[in-house]
């Protein structure tokens, strides 16, 4: 349960959860993750976890922070003890390694297919924790191996794992990466199908963050006006968040090929 609850669900996003939950939601939705760290005592595995999730998410989005990240992370490894926790940690160390490597800080290739191997051999077909593990190894396999076919095989498992699991945020990352495929290969009808439905989770879990990124995304599976209609909104709300995710500026320029990062 702590690897869901941690690092690819929507924490607070549903009835009933605690309002530290809701708080810590809140600001990582908003792209306040170190304000949404700082809430977290660091004291046993889930937490030292769950704060580690969101300063490598922070990596990814504003490609700084590298250094809390590190730490965090060196903190939740020596907290960990089950394989669940131990399988998590690695999780998340394979995350950042592929994060510096997308993001041109320093080649961790090597070091983000061992941890993510690493992870596998610890976290069980079935486990909570796996559809995200399954994800980020498509991520891997789509950008730095460039094996669109195992992406494909890996962010479907995802998928499955997600809405098994109800795990509405991390099924809008597979629709996402999924309609990304389908799109290069032509697949119009089902890459607008996945962004669409992708867009619709974010805006309904109020993950802010990540919606410019939908909107984006289905803008390029769409034709005029409605594409430059969802670029407009996409570009007022990275405004809005002061240029994060800082990956998608590119994307609201002019039309330059990138890899699709979250």
């Amino acid at each position: 349960m702590a690897h869901s609850a941690m690092a690819g669900s929507g924490w607070g996003t549903t009835e009933g959860d605690d309002p530290l939950q809701t708080a810590v939601w809140r600001l990582r939705s908003r792209a306040c993750w170190a304000d949404a760290a700082a809430l977290l005592e660091p004291v046993t595995a889930a937490a030292a976890l769950q704060r580690t999730a969101l300063l490598v998410e922070r990596c990814l989005y504003t490609e700084q922070g590298w250094a809390d990240a590190e730490d965090a992370l060196r903190t939740a490894e020596a907290l960990a003890h089950s394989d669940e926790e131990r399988g998590a940690a690695a999780c998340e160390r394979g995350q950042l390694a592929y994060a510096a490597t997308v993001h041109g800080v320093r080649d961790r290739a090597d070091e983000a297919r061992a941890a993510l191997g690493r992870a596998a051999a610890l976290v069980p077909p079935g486990a909570a924790g796996r559809a995200l593990l399954d994800f980020r190894r498509g991520l891997l396999a789509e950008n730095l191996t460039r094996s669109p076919q195992a992406a494909r095989a890996a962010y479907r498992r995802a998928h499955a794992g997600a809405t098994a699991h109800a795990d509405p945020l991390l099924q809008s990352f597979t629709w996402r990466h999924l309609a990304g495929l389908a799109l290069r290969e032509g697949e119009l009808a089902e890459a607008r199908h996945g962004f669409g439905e992708s867009l619709r989770i974010r805006e309904e879990l109020g993950y802010l963050v990540g919606t410019a990124p939908a909107l984006v995304s289905l803008a390029d599976a769409e034709s005029e006006p409605e594409a430059s209609r969802l670029r407009e909104e996409a570009r007022r709300l990275f405004k809005l968040l002061g240029g994060v995710p800082t990956w998608l500026a590119r994307h609201l320029a002019p039309p330059e090929a990138g890899a699709a990062t979250a």
